[in-house]
């Protein structure tokens, strides 16, 4: 079957056992009022409005329904009725949420209804023949969501499902999700004292730990040492500014919401910063610039506050503050292509660092009927920079799916999803072009003709921000990170007291080969110091006793419970130093 038909057949299996679901909760729990239903990836979910407070005890009892149900074949009709008809059909049967969503569409529209045994709702479809179609599905989890996502409506008790064309499909997608959950970032986070949050700092507002800290500045010390190479220089810009900067930009009208409440200082408004170009714009347009310049490669780890919604924050995915591995590129015309895919490129260098084996570029165009509201009225510099992207995409031979009507509000964006070790999917890393707010800004070069022109930005974030991108590492290593990352590299563990002596010497002599050591010397076990030790996931633990001192020599314990007897403390030392200078994803042992 054709990929595009199977997502259209899965689009329909799930919406039509969002019904099936409503129609089973409807006959357990009378006097239910029924919310929405929609299909989404890779399930589906119905919000309800009832007194009854669900439980996990009560998603085996849906399910049993519905499988009654599915075992029916009720077939789905469609009927439609006039939009007055049908206000009057759903208000006599007390479905209010129906009624709210009908007197939003316009004065004559035709209502269409779906309707399958004794349910019916309100929907335009379209849905699979009968309900034994149906069959490989999971109720998941419970959640709360507001009416139509906003805080002002009503609670109603929202139930997830998954939902699959096979039973070995479904299978497989649950095992995922088994894995996906002992690989949760928040848990493993906590195991190994990366981050924590505190309702004294606030929601949103990770605090990071020494142990974060260290792969914070190795992420930017891969990041500046590829920067360097690629011609980048580096500039740094302040946390809150004036909102005439975000007013030239054009941010406000179209971000605001997003944005943390100003603060009045002297009679003027300031806002903390949610993003770091109209800075860099400035920095650009601190001097004149000639062709001879270009392009302009500016790179900035700034911390940057945005607001987000209490329900979307999320660990470190879904955050207030955050550290974004930013840069612009100021170029003209003639060198977009080659550096819009040095960028590319750059994304293809770390996925490769980073053990990342699937990825795609998700390419976003605007959408005319946009212009003016969504996006820049600007329809001749869609058409170019569209046409741009495309071709450097193509010509540079890189997976892409173009993806219409979610390009940022200046420009065409390339959104970069990745896939973790256990096949979970991340958007990772963006590269936008903007046509747009230089222009704002009046930056300009001069080109070879002595003429000023308006330079193409590259707004471009490869790794993302520490935060998203660390948590995207926790899971897809499972907090079992490469030397070269891990906060601490080696442990070291002496078995009897009689070795503390020849455990410290070790340990210092690692320590000055510049790893990060340290000694475990309590009066414990040796058997206790490795549990302890492992549960924090060292890439090495170094074990002495006094056969190793009196060899000269150690035992390393590698993760796996692998153990290696009699190595030599300096071809140790070599190989974990070439291991971590050469950031390599695997055990030299």
């Amino acid at each position: 079957m054709a990929e595009e038909n199977k997502e259209e057949l899965l689009h329909k299996m799930r919406h039509s056992l969002a019904h099936v679901m409503a129609q089973a909760v409807g006959q357990l729990f009378p006097g239910v009022k029924y919310g929405i239903g929609p299909a989404i990836e890779n399930g589906f979910y119905y919000d309800f409005d009832l007194e009854h407070h669900f439980t996990p005890e009560d998603l085996p009892l849906i399910e049993k329904k519905m499988k009654h149900i599915l075992g029916q074949a009720q077939k789905f009709e469609r009927v439609e009725l006039p939009r007055a008809e049908a206000l009057k059909h759903f208000a006599e049967k007390g479905e209010k949420y129906k009624v709210e969503l009908i007197n939003d569409l316009p004065e004559g529209s035709v209502i269409s209804i779906y309707k399958n045994g004794p349910f019916e709702d309100l929907c335009k479809g379209p849905h699979v023949e009968h309900t034994g179609k149906l069959k490989a599905f999971k109720l998941t989890s419970i959640a709360g969501a507001y009416w139509r996502g906003s805080e002002k409506n009503p609670m109603l008790q929202r139930i997830y499902a998954v939902a699959f064309e096979t039973q070995d499909e479904l299978v497989a997608y649950v095992k995922q999700q088994e894995e996906a959950a002992k690989r949760d970032h928040r848990k493993i986070g906590k195991q190994l004292e990366i981050f924590t949050f505190d309702d004294d700092i606030g929601p949103g507002l990770p605090l990071w730990l020494p142990n974060g800290a260290v792969m914070i500045e190795e992420l930017e010390r891969l990041a500046k040492e590829t920067e360097a190479a690629g011609g980048y220089v580096r500039v740094k810009t302040p946390h809150i500014c004036k909102d005439t900067l975000y007013h030239k930009s054009g941010h406000l009208p179209y971000y605001a919401e997003s944005m943390f409440p100003a603060m009045e200082i002297d009679g003027q408004k300031y806002y903390l910063k949610p993003m770091n170009c109209p800075h860099h714009h400035k920095i650009f347009g601190s001097k004149p610039r000639s062709y001879r310049d270009m392009p302009v490669r500016m790179a900035e780890y700034g911390t940057c506050y945005r607001y987000e919604q209490s329900g979307e924050l999320f660990g470190l995915m879904r955050v207030r503050s955050m550290q974004m591995n930013d840069a612009h590129i100021y170029c003209t015309p003639e060198q977009f292509q080659e550096e819009f895919l040095a960028v590319c490129n750059m994304y293809l260098g770390y996925f490769k660092i980073f053990g990342i084996e699937k990825y795609i570029m998700r390419y976003s165009t605007h959408g005319a009927e946009g212009l003016g509201k969504k996006y820049v009225d600007n329809p001749e510099m869609w058409a170019t920079t569209e046409k741009m992207v495309r071709t450097a995409l193509d010509e540079g031979k890189l997976a892409y799916k173009e993806i219409p009507n979610e390009a940022a509000f200046y420009g065409p964006k390339i959104d970069v999803q990745v896939w973790s070790a256990i096949g979970k999917e991340f958007t990772l890393a963006t590269n936008q072009v903007d046509f747009a707010v230089p222009g704002r800004f009046g930056l300009t070069y001069k080109d070879s003709s002595n003429e000023e022109k308006t330079p193409l930005c590259i707004h471009r974030a490869p790794l993302g921000t520490h935060e998203r991108f660390i948590g995207f590492l926790i899971e897809h290593f499972a907090g079992n990170f490469p030397l070269w990352l891990s906060p601490l590299q080696v442990k070291v563990l002496n078995i009897t007291e009689d070795a503390e002596g020849y455990a410290k010497e070790v340990t210092a002599k690692l320590k000055a080969a510049g790893l990060r050591v340290e000694a475990d010397l309590r009066h414990e076990t040796i058997n206790a110091k490795v549990r302890e030790a492992a549960m924090h996931k060292h890439p090495y633990l170094v074990v002495v006793g006094l056969k190793e001192k009196e060899a000269g020599n150690i035992t390393l314990r590698l993760r796996g419970n692998k153990s290696v007897f009699g190595v030599s403390l300096e071809e140790f030392i070599s190989k974990a130093k070439t291991e971590a200078d050469t950031r390599a994803l695997n055990s030299s042992y």
